[in-house]
């Protein structure tokens, strides 16, 4: 019988914890390229990851919605909480050196940012999508922030899929990593090198 440190650890979880401690693990998906993951451990390129996943009924935040809040907030279940920590061990086994994090100041995305244990959280509101019609645009900030990431490691961005789009015109799924190289007078900022989907 092989005894280990992490066996023993998953012996004593939850039923339903270990559940999802079996599926959400770290690798490539069907069809996904394994550039995104060269260009990261290369170094000077910038991951903007979408949260973890947060169920929703409302189409968003529900009503009420405050920022300084969780409880108002649409937050990670257990799925979302183990992405995250399976994301940061895939960046860590991979040697993936992170120089910075920045996050959305929405709890689902700092959870999902202290939950990667890559380093110190950092909150930039440029990495929140305007809600409603007086919400400032921050895009211009957002993507001064992505062409001038120079490295030598990454620069790890958790946001929200709305975010994202603004930047490269779709909607990555939750969990899911878009890297850019980074590339002032571009559309977005960056160059898209890939994508990198959520932990299985």
């Amino acid at each position: 019988m092989i005894d280990s440190p992490v066996l023993r650890r998953v012996g004593r979880l939850a039923p339903s914890v270990l559940a999802v401690s079996l599926v959400v693990t770290p690798g490539l998906a069907a069809g996904e390229s394994d550039e995104p993951w060269a260009a990261l451990v290369k170094g000077g390129h910038v991951a903007l990851i979408r949260h973890g996943n947060a169920p929703t009924g409302y189409g968003g935040d529900p009503p009420g919605f405050r920022i300084d809040d969780c409880k108002t907030q649409r937050n990670l279940d257990d799925v979302g909480r183990e992405q995250a920590r399976a994301l940061g061990e895939a960046f860590r086994s991979r040697g993936v050196r992170v120089d910075r994090v920045l996050s959305s100041p929405v709890c689902r995305c700092l959870d999902t940012a202290r939950l990667l244990a890559l380093g110190p959280v950092e909150i930039s509101w440029a990495l929140v999508p305007p809600r409603g019609p007086r919400a400032p645009v921050r895009l211009p900030e957002l993507k001064e922030i992505v062409s001038g990431w120079r490295g030598p490691g990454t620069l790890v961005l958790v946001t929200h899929g709305f975010t994202v789009e603004r930047l490269i015109g779709s909607v990555p799924g939750q969990a899911m990593t878009v890297v850019l190289n980074p590339a002032p007078g571009t559309g977005p900022g960056g160059d898209l090198v890939g994508r990198i989907g959520a932990p299985q």
